[in-house]
């Protein structure tokens, strides 16, 4: 994943502006469309937030902003994930589109079997972690980290929550 980041980034912003507009239509609301109107059910949060860039030490001369991502389900019923992802906010353009995870990967990066979110239960992608290839490369955004999960009778829920990450090193 290391690897794949950085590749990420120059793929973002070679077409921001389309996916600016699928992600986030409506400017005059702060939450991009996929996310509204779906009633919350699930609590997301990132720690530590903000979050600051660090020397990385298994590559020397590169950067890496470490956090964990939990999530909660809070709805009294088991809920089964149909989607996981961020969005990032970087510049003017608002809400872009930056990762979007499968059922499965959900299951493998927050170690949750099956993708299936039990009543209470808080699940964590341990090594959420954000990486830069050097000192000029560091940047300062914000990402809307979502995950969209059904219950039984097939209704919706969201859940969502908000990490900043620095462009300082502290």
């Amino acid at each position: 994943m290391k690897n794949f980041l950085p590749g990420l980034a120059l793929l973002l912003l070679s077409s921001a502006a389309g996916r600016a507009q699928t992600a986030w239509t409506d400017h005059s609301r702060v939450l991009p469309d996929k996310l509204r109107q779906v009633p919350v059910g699930l609590t997301l949060w990132h720690t530590p937030n903000p979050n600051y860039p660090e020397p990385d030490p298994a590559t020397p001369g590169q950067y890496v902003w470490k956090h964990r991502t939990m999530v909660r389900n809070e709805v009294g019923e088991p809920l089964q994930v149909v989607e996981c992802g961020s969005l990032i906010w970087y510049s003017a353009a608002g809400w872009q589109a930056n990762l979007t995870e499968t059922p499965a990967g959900f299951a493998e990066l927050f170690n949750c079997p099956q993708g299936q979110l039990k009543p209470g239960a808080t699940y964590t992608f341990v090594k959420n972690y954000r990486y830069a290839g050097s000192a000029k490369s560091l940047y300062g955004g914000d990402a809307l980290w979502y995950i969209l999960a059904k219950d039984a009778s097939g209704k919706l829920y969201k859940g969502f929550g908000l990490i900043e990450t620095e462009a300082t090193v502290r």
